[in-house]
């Protein structure tokens, strides 16, 4: 372990970043040397406290997963769970744990005993809800079947599967979904209010899109929220944060002709209104 108060985590993109109480853990990603992407190491951890304002990077051990960009990151009950992601090899379907409350960040390698885990992809998103862990969209394999069933092919592409993760029962399950679902995409955001967990964007085919769509976790049904008001322009490699019972806010991403942006905008999901807000970084474009 290094402690040191003027340690700063090295610029990054497509990493993995949770939050569990006031503590900020970010892990993986890759960055630009010499117009290369370079993946940055994966064995630490960096960890960051959002009260003192002071770094720490740790030593990880155990099952510790390739070096990766694109995992789907989140915290549940005291672990970071991640799941997918590109590595030198392309994008892998293991599922990793850390425990963060032990002081140890020791990586294991789950393996699910029910079920079957969803294809190889990257760039995908998660809701967390009543202990499972549910996983939307992404960019990977597919598997695509001809109409007598008997024929399989795998082939590249976006998807807007919903699978589910038990990590209490180590089981994947696909539950029966209705309503119209988004369509197929990647590098989306998402984020949970109560039993509902909203998407916005991301890269579909070759345009980036800002539509927003809702997902109920007790129907498992899909509705579309129709703005009534100016929308942000579309976008990917964004971040969408739930900031109260009924409203998300929007941040940055990447355009759709690919420059980063700093805009932040507020949804209201019961108004179905948009509305900009200004804010001191203005100047900090991220995706």
């Amino acid at each position: 372990m290094r402690h040191r108060s003027e340690l700063v985590a090295r610029e990054r993109s497509g990493h993995t970043a949770v939050v569990d109480e006031n503590l900020l853990y970010v892990w993986g990603g890759y960055m630009s040397v010499a117009d290369e992407e370079v993946f940055l190491p994966n064995d630490e951890i960096w960890v960051y406290d959002l009260e003192r304002g002071v770094w720490e990077v740790f030593h990880m051990t155990g099952d510790v997963p390739p070096s990766m960009s694109g995992t789907c990151g989140c915290s549940l009950n005291g672990h970071m769970y991640i799941f997918g992601g590109c590595d030198d090899n392309g994008q892998t379907n293991q599922i990793y744990c850390v425990d963060l409350t032990d002081g140890k960040y020791m990586w294991r390698k789950i393996m699910h005993k029910l079920g079957s885990a969803p294809s190889p992809r990257d760039k995908l998103s998660c809701w967390v809800y009543n202990g499972r862990i549910i996983y939307f969209g992404g960019y990977g394999h597919k598997l695509l079947t001809d109409i007598d069933s008997r024929n399989r092919n795998v082939f590249w592409g976006w998807n807007n599967e919903v699978h589910i993760f038990d990590p209490m029962e180590s089981s994947w399950n696909e539950p029966q979904i209705q309503g119209r679902a988004p369509a197929p995409r990647a590098a989306h955001s998402s984020a949970t209010i109560g039993c509902k967990g909203y998407i916005c964007g991301g890269r579909v085919m070759e345009t980036r899109t800002s539509d927003t769509h809702c997902l109920d976790f007790e129907s498992w049904t899909w509705s579309e929220i129709i703005p009534v008001s100016p929308i942000p322009m579309g976008r990917s490699w964004h971040t969408l944060t739930a900031v109260s019972d009924s409203t998300l806010f929007l941040f940055g991403g990447l355009s759709v002709d690919c420059k980063p942006m700093s805009d932040g905008w507020l949804l209201d999901v019961d108004t179905k209104n948009w509305r900009e807000v200004e804010h001191p970084y203005r100047d900090k474009p991220r995706c």
